[in-house]
């Protein structure tokens, strides 16, 4: 039976998976070519819109890992389209990406049950896109529910883990480079081609010992702040829950 840490460290590659790759899916894409934004200002107007009608900085202040002058020239590069429009056309591309790879899975009605009071229960502190997103309207059929629930829960994780990662002391960039990240929509890929792709300025820096153990830590952190939004569930539900992200990473 898994407590709710083993939890929150299981379902964290599945879910940073399932929950961010239709960011990067041809869903997106043809929101982009529909709000008539570039591939930044979508994201950052249809992600982070959840925040308001805000100044650049504020968003900086949410979008960790990227640098804070990509931020603003996208920000306000999207500002030709107001946010509530944004999010929802971005919200309907999480949905139609679920709907086109998650449609086959018959664990997705059952998976958005069980997330659904995690992402009620949990705190919204220190996590404004989760607080964001949480109160964007789900959809009612169960791929594009469960897809949605997943992206929420992402944005939970991502919150608590960028605060870690400022509290400890660590520069955005090498908490990136420090580490391989096999629970994104990119795969297994090195921090350095994570880095090129969030549009840090080259040459980058090889990531000490020190800091790669430093990393190391900040993320089992970031699973200690996590493990009691999984304490809602049951030791059966959480069993359940891991089962169900993994088979549909899979699928």
């Amino acid at each position: 039976m898994a407590d709710p840490r083993t939890t929150a460290a299981e379902v964290k590659g599945p879910i940073g998976v399932l929950g961010g790759k239709w960011m990067l899916s041809r869903e997106a894409k043809a929101a982009c070519e529909e709000l008539r934004l570039g591939p930044r200002e979508a994201y950052f107007r249809g992600r982070c819109g959840v925040l308001g009608e805000v100044h650049a900085d504020v968003v900086t202040s949410v979008a960790v890992f990227f640098p804070p002058a990509h931020v603003t020239e996208s920000w306000e590069g999207g500002r030709k389209v107001p946010v509530e429009q944004a999010v929802a056309r971005y919200a309907v591309a999480c949905q139609e990406w679920g709907r086109r790879n998650l449609g086959g899975f018959d664990g997705c009605a059952r998976l958005a049950e069980l997330l659904e009071p995690v992402v009620e229960h949990a705190s919204p502190v220190g996590a404004p896109l989760f607080a964001g997103w949480r109160a964007v309207p789900l959809p009612a059929d169960a791929p594009a529910r469960a897809t949605q629930l997943m992206h929420v829960v992402r944005e939970l994780r991502g919150g608590v883990h960028a605060a870690a990662v400022v509290a400890a002391g660590m520069h955005p960039l090498d908490a990136m480079l420090a580490i391989e990240h096999p629970g994104t929509p990119f795969g297994n890929v090195a921090g350095e081609t994570m880095a090129k792709f969030f549009e840090w300025p080259e040459p980058y820096p090889a990531p000490a010992p020190d800091v790669v153990e430093r990393r190391k830590v900040i993320e089992e952190q970031t699973n200690d702040v996590m493990a009691p939004f999984f304490e809602v569930l049951s030791e059966a539900e959480r069993d359940e829950l891991i089962g169900l992200v993994r088979l549909g990473h899979a699928s």
